[in-house]
């Protein structure tokens, strides 16, 4: 395992078989216990490891930045994402109810919002704790166990979230975390004792998974990569608009499944836009993720570096011009010269049928697209495989409305970006997955429902 210096920091045991079935048998036998406390009862347990975490947010935050190598900066924010979740569902857990049905003669039915049982999930590397909170707080507050397979590339802090957990008053083995890659998730998806998946990632991953839930007729929830359009309308507010921009192609050095990296620009202020992108840009401060005043940390690993950098050299092939960065970066400091660090990009030129506007890059790679016309841009915006996001800067609100209605994305933004509330629903459309994480949407997805019919005279028969 490398850190963004490209050191080891540590090594980890990847889980075979008979890990996964262990954790999962002791999730079982902890789900008989969790599933049976009252809805308040797991509020409580779920309000003091929020606490725990926002009581340690520094320190889960530096381990998270080793982890990953995003910024200190981001970091931080990420761990105050991840207590409000918990404290969200905290809230939620002793509301969760089914309804009552009056039937004629004074008969009667009722549903129950029940449990699942013991809960996949799979995380990605770009937000490893976060992730890890939006998955297990709905699921636990919904009364259910969960076993947690973070990515092999950040394997450390989630192991935190599950100290937190145990620390917190969770039943031994409720919340699990094995370790491992291909064949580990394997494991899980086939184990019949597994009730649920829930999977952060590519979209061929993403596949394989349906498939091997589809044996067990196991539910899945799936967030998966995106292709997401920012559109600039002329009447924006330009600096809103290029601060949108920015935050919606490079938090997390680009690696950010819903980033919009298309962007869109109506034609009246290409130059003016794209001149002020460019500038701001450039003035991203790039190393060492914890220095308090660096905004872009290190890529995940080399083969990630250079995967990002193949699709610039591809895009220059095609006609694409780099506007600024897209070169390594190698930081003054001679411990982080291994790190995979490169400068934000900006591509001027681009069309439709580029690689680098058709494909996810997941890197610090913007593409700037001019449009005429409404109709036009829309259209355009629809024209991918994809469904995650999509965003509008205009200061005309009717016209905001009506594109983010046409707009075929799961998550959309008015003169903002990248702003993810847990409150709100998160998920996407088409190929970037379904179901949904957050908002009490999410509750549906870790919880079913039963459905009870009293009858209260005698009963008739037709034979």
């Amino acid at each position: 395992f490398k850190t963004c210096p490209g050191r080891v920091m540590c090594k980890v045991l990847c889980s075979g078989e008979k890990e996964v079935d262990l954790a999962v048998q002791s999730a079982k036998a902890a789900f008989k216990i969790w599933s049976q406390m009252s809805g308040m009862e797991r509020s409580r347990v779920l309000l003091e490891a929020a606490r725990i975490i926002r009581e340690q947010r520094e320190e889960i935050a530096t381990l998270e930045t080793i982890n990953n190598g995003k910024s200190i900066f981001e970091a931080r924010v990420d761990i105050d994402i991840s207590w409000q979740c918990l404290e969200y569902y905290a809230g939620l857990a002793g509301s969760l109810a089914g309804e009552h049905i009056q039937l004629p003669g004074g008969s009667f039915g009722y549903t129950r919002r029940e449990p699942l049982g013991v809960c996949v999930g799979i995380g990605a590397w770009n937000y490893p704790f976060q992730i890890a909170c939006w998955k297990s707080a709905p699921a636990l507050a919904c009364g259910n166990a969960m076993v947690f397979k973070p990515s092999p590339f950040t394997p450390v802090s989630v192991v935190r979230l599950a100290e937190i957990f145990t620390e917190a008053g969770v039943p031994k083995g409720l919340f699990n975390v094995v370790q491992g890659g291909v064949a580990t998730g394997q494991f899980l998806c086939h184990h019949p004792d597994v009730a649920k998946i829930s999977f952060t990632g590519s979209v061929p991953t993403g596949m394989k998974i349906m498939e091997m839930a589809a044996k067990g007729i196991k539910p899945v929830t799936l967030e998966l990569g995106g292709k997401s359009p920012l559109i600039i309308f002329s009447d924006c507010t330009l600096e809103n608009a290029v601060n949108g921009a920015l935050m919606a192609n490079f938090l997390t050095q680009g690696e950010v499944c819903c980033n919009g990296t298309r962007v869109f620009v109506e034609r009246k202020i290409l130059d003016v836009f794209t001149k002020e992108v460019v500038k701001r840009t450039q003035k991203i401060k790039v190393g060492d993720p914890l220095l308090e005043d660096t905004r872009m940390g290190a890529l995940i690993n080399r083969p990630h570096l250079d995967h990002v950098q193949g699709f610039i050299k591809q895009a220059k092939e095609q006609g694409a011009e780099v506007l600024c960065g897209g070169d390594l970066y190698v930081p003054d400091d001679p411990k982080l010269k291994n790190g995979y660090y490169m400068q934000p990009c900006v591509l001027g030129n681009c069309t439709d049928d580029m690689t680098c506007v058709k494909e996810e890059i997941f890197g610090p790679v913007m593409s700037i697209l001019p449009f005429d016309t409404e109709e036009e841009v829309v259209e355009r915006a629809n024209n991918t495989k994809f469904g995650l996001a999509g965003g509008v800067f205009t200061r005309d609100i009717q016209k905001a409305h009506r594109v983010v209605a046409a707009l075929k994305a799961g998550m959309c933004f008015i003169n903002n970006y990248n702003i993810s509330p847990v409150e709100l629903p998160f998920g996407g459309y088409k190929a970037s997955g379904f179901g949904r994480e957050n908002g009490r949407a999410a509750i549906e997805y870790y919880s079913q429902l039963k459905t009870v019919c009293v009858e209260m005279g005698d009963v008739e028969s037709v034979f």
